[in-house]
């Protein structure tokens, strides 16, 4: 199905559908180099117990990609967030999100708790440090110009080989040309455009202690060990947020739900339960 935002752009939207209606629903937020389908295997997991909704975020096929620099911020990316559950009925769900998705989750539970009724936050805190913050925008910039320039498969072969994506190769070559094969098919016009609105322009996490020391969804942090720009923001969350529990998942990188899929659901169903209780 698609949802249109308030500000007129369509997003391609997955749900279980059927009887889904009686089941807790989790909306998943995929990373930036990811899509919908970065979520295949909590949903062949949870779908029968849970549902399961996910989106692809704008700028990215199926959903449309506006040329506008405006049209891309972390604000836009929450709004979304709240647009799909809207369109859906759901007053309140369960928040999984990876990465960008992980920020945009957690910025879904500072600015709108009310939605939430639990987040998963992983792999999240690229840039959030104060003395990476400056190399880590100048990166996301660099990579939006390779994307105008080269075009998303040569960004793909360059950026899907990244150290902290390496784990994903040793342990799941399949699943890694997976993901390789998906951040080839990116729409070098939104890529480019989501790194410099989002990803470059994003408030460090440090900034936000002030307000993240007061917010109260049940959230449960998931890092890999091997995630070296996530661990230690992701260890600052955990001293920070009043309520949140933390996995390590050792010898893995940035994606965690993919290099440990079963592990990774067991934990989503573990804090869902957590939640409502």
């Amino acid at each position: 199905m698609r949802v249109t935002t308030d500000d007129g752009v369509g997003l391609a939207v997955y749900d279980t559908g059927g009887d889904a209606a009686q089941r807790t629903p989790v909306l998943f937020l995929h990373e930036f180099g990811g899509d919908h389908r970065s979520w295949s295997p909590q949903f062949g997991l949870l779908a029968e117990r849970y549902r399961c909704i996910t989106y692809d975020a704008r700028g990215y096929p199926h959903s449309d990609v506006p040329t506008d620099p405006a049209a891309y911020s972390q604000d836009r990316a929450v709004a979304d967030a709240v647009a799909v559950l809207d369109a859906l009925g759901i007053e309140q769900a369960l928040v999984v999100g990876n990465s960008m998705g992980g920020f945009a989750t957690l910025h879904l539970g500072l600015t709108r708790p009310d939605r939430c009724a639990g987040l998963v936050v992983a792999g999240c805190g690229y840039g959030a440090a104060p003395e990476r913050a400056a190399a880590f925008r100048a990166d996301a910039l660099a990579l939006a110009d390779a994307y105008e320039r080269d075009g998303s498969a040569t960004v793909a072969a360059d950026y899907g080989n990244r150290p902290a994506r390496l784990p994903l190769r040793e342990r799941d070559q399949h699943a890694h040309d997976e993901h390789l094969r998906i951040l080839a098919e990116h729409d070098p016009v939104g890529a480019a455009l989501t790194m410099r609105g989002v990803q470059a322009s994003r408030p460090s996490l440090y900034d936000l202690t002030d307000r993240l020391v007061s917010m109260t969804v049940p959230t449960l942090l998931v890092v890999g060990d091997r995630d070296d720009e996530a661990i230690d923001a992701t260890l600052m969350l955990r001293r920070t947020l009043p309520v949140a529990d933390l996995a390590v998942l050792p010898r893995a990188g940035h994606l965690t739900n993919l290099e440990y899929p079963e592990i990774f659901t067991r934990l989503v169903e573990q804090h869902a339960r957590r939640a409502a209780s």
